[in-house]
């Protein structure tokens, strides 16, 4: 497997050898991410697997092919901080638009 899931993949393992589907109910981890239990686990959990999916359809997306996958900082996914990410041109994804630039209906 290629190095850019394998820290999110161990992440997501750990996280489902604490949950309590595992542990109390003695399921095992593969029946607890399908539909039934999935519910059951932690947050947490269910981040993990929705971004170690992301992660595995990434690594066949041919717009990804050249950039590679998006690394996985799992350090600031525990602290619960998020920076934000960058888009072309230095520009923030998440931000407004440029500054000197007018937005849509605004009027100087």
């Amino acid at each position: 497997m290629p190095s850019s899931c394998k820290d999110i993949r161990a992440a997501l393992a750990q996280c489902l050898e604490n949950s309590d589907c595992v542990m109390v109910h003695r399921n095992k981890p593969a029946d607890c991410l399908r539909s039934p239990l999935v519910e059951s686990l932690p947050n947490r959990c269910q981040r993990l697997k929705k971004g170690y999916g992301e992660c595995k359809r990434g690594m066949v997306d041919m717009r990804k092919r050249f950039r590679g996958n998006y690394p996985v900082a799992l350090s600031v996914e525990n602290e619960g901080g998020g920076g934000s990410r960058q888009l072309y041109g230095g520009g923030s994804a998440l931000g407004g638009p440029p500054s000197g630039t007018k937005a849509e209906g605004e009027e100087k």
